[in-house]
């Protein structure tokens, strides 16, 4: 599943302005509140803080983790838009109130930003992350 195309334009946008200026304007924030609503401004707080780290395996795989405002560490996916917080279950999932929830989007305005924490990881402390989500959930 991907985005909806004006909130991918939206990404874009703001990749590209902060590339050219080192600044997001006042213009793209507006519209990161308006198309993501409550999420966009703790997710920019988020990224402030430098909670979104990007884990990559030798094969190739990648999985994002934040550390959200609670404390708590949350894994998530960009490329399936899933998080494993309380909230995207609720919020998203069941309700279909936002797109996504603070922390995917504090993921994807961290990769617009260059504001990923980066860390290599084998292949197997990526499964024992993965599974340990499944514990938590199950």
């Amino acid at each position: 599943s991907t985005l909806p195309a004006v909130a991918e334009e939206l990404l874009r946008e703001i990749k590209k302005a902060f590339q050219e200026t080192s600044q997001v304007p006042d213009d793209l924030l507006l519209g990161l509140k308006f198309i993501f609503g409550p999420s966009a401004v703790p997710a920019l707080d988020l990224v402030d803080q430098r909670s979104v780290t990007r884990l990559r395996a030798p094969s190739g795989r990648i999985l994002y983790q934040v550390l959200g405002s609670s404390g708590k560490l949350y894994t998530c996916y960009s490329s399936c838009h899933f998080c494993t917080c309380p909230a995207f279950g609720f919020s998203v999932l069941q309700k279909s109130e936002s797109l996504l929830c603070k922390h995917i989007l504090a993921v994807y305005l961290s990769q617009a930003l260059g504001a990923c924490q980066e860390l290599a990881v084998s292949e197997e402390q990526l499964s024992n992350i993965l599974l340990a989500e499944e514990e938590d959930e199950g």
